[in-house]
């Protein structure tokens, strides 16, 4: 039973360092006053300032916020993930 088992993972091993290796292949970086930065670096920053402005629009509106401790950084991944994907992808 364990040669068949490791017969699978040797099949799966070259596939399993090409999709790790793949992700190496490109590097976005945004380049902001001569220096470069990962993409994703500015897409959280900029996150923060706008789930900032979030959290100000929902003081504004009184609204509650069940969980902040949830809400906030999950709309900080939120709005990191989307503008990634909008920008970068």
């Amino acid at each position: 039973m364990t040669a068949l088992r490791d017969c699978r993972f040797a099949r799966l091993l070259p596939l399993m360092l090409v999709a790790l290796l793949s992700g190496c292949s490109q590097a976005p970086s945004v380049d902001v006053l001569g220096s470069f930065f990962p993409a994703w670096l500015v897409c959280f920053i900029v996150a923060i300032v706008l789930t900032a402005l979030a959290r100000l629009l929902v003081l504004r509106l009184h609204l509650k916020v069940a969980l902040p401790m949830l809400a906030y950084p999950g709309l900080v991944a939120f709005f990191t993930f989307a503008l990634w994907l909008l920008f970068f992808y």
